[in-house]
This record gives C-alpha cells, structure tokens and sequence, in this order.
C-alpha cells in the first residue's frame, strides 16, 4: 500500500549544505548572499551608529583588509564620537561603576591603573591591562572605550555578548570619572562641598 506524501524533487535537488559553501549557481561563486542595499533589520535595527558602534561617519568595510588603526580596520571606518549618545545621570555612573567592578577590575584594578589582581598573579598575560590614566587614554574620545568593551582589543577578548549596549557607554562615562578623579585638586571642587572634604583635618 502506498501513502501519499510529498514529492522528493526539494529534498533530492541540489543544494548548500555547509554555510559559505562555494556554488557555481552565483557568479561570484558564493552561496551565501550579500545583504540587498537599502533593506532594514526587522525588530530591532541598529540604525544609531553613535550609540551601537561609537564611531561617527564611514562605511561598513572588509575585516581582510590589513594593516591601519583598530578604527580603520573596524565594522565602520571613521573616527570615535567623543560624547555620549544619551546623557549622563548620577544613576547612570553609579551603574558604570558597578559593572566596572564586575567586569573591568579584576584585570584594570578598581582605580582603572592597569593593577588588577589578575595582572598582580599573572595569568598568562603578555603585557599589562591599560592604565585608564595614561596621557594617551585621558586624551582619547569616549568612543574608544565603548569600542573596545565591544570588538575586543589586543588579548581583551569582547563583552558584546555579556554587557548591553548602555551598560557599555555607563562603563566608559565611569571610566571617565575615574580619570578626572586623578587630574583634579582641591581648588577644582566647589567651595561648598570643599569645606566638607577639609571639615575632617584635610
């Protein structure tokens, strides 16, 4: 007895079974297809480049391309915002500083000095965590810490996957603070809140 079912022609024809499996259907050779211009992502687009990738201008570029700057040779090429794509609250530094704790001390040390307790063991690190207080990475733009928290920089693996998108800038406007925090003096606090800190024999 036979039973109806359906046809074998899709399941026999041919067909990609590995992704990026080379074909001679396409001209260039590649099964799988280039996004077609102008389409937008359902759901969620991504459409705020400062706020997704902290770099402003550019275009989307090829990872093989070698050679240059981790900006030039990024998802965009151009250069790093250097504000914020929302602003910052107290709210929003005291989270900062939370993850921070979480994630970024135990190699840059609480103080953001490169001092970590995994640096001080040495697991198997070949050179030093950044020193946030660097003259190069006080002068830099904001974007370049949300950058790195994202692509990964050097032995710093990303932490796309483990810390959103704001928590990410909140990181790098904590970052921020913690180097004002060593540049300041005294004379930079406002009088009323100076003779609070020299209240106590300062």
């Amino acid at each position: 007895m036979e039973l109806s079912g359906c046809h074998p022609d899709m399941w026999v024809q041919k067909k990609v079974h590995k992704p990026l499996q080379e074909t001679p259907f396409f001209p260039d050779g590649s099964s799988s297809r280039p996004r077609i211009a102008h389409t937008v992502q359902h759901g969620n687009p991504k459409l705020d480049k400062h706020l997704y990738t902290g770099i402003e201008g550019g275009t989307k570029v090829n990872w093989s391309i070698p050679g240059g700057s981790p900006v030039e040779t990024g998802i965009f090429r151009g250069k790093y915002y250097d504000t914020f794509p929302f602003p910052i609250t107290r709210a929003d530094l005291e989270r900062g500083q939370q993850r921070f704790n979480v994630y970024c001390s135990p190699c840059h040390g609480v103080l953001g000095n490169g001092d970590g307790m995994i640096a001080r063991r040495g697991f198997n690190l070949r050179r030093k965590p950044a020193n946030f207080h660097d003259e190069r990475l006080v002068k830099i733009a904001i974007g370049h810490f949300f950058d790195v928290m994202t692509n990964g920089y050097g032995i710093m693996y990303s932490y796309a996957e483990r810390v959103d998108v704001m928590d990410r800038w909140r990181i790098a406007a904590y970052i921020r603070a913690l180097q004002l925090s060593e540049s300041q003096t005294l004379q930079d606090v406002p009088e009323s809140e100076r003779q609070k800190l020299t209240a106590g024999g300062m």
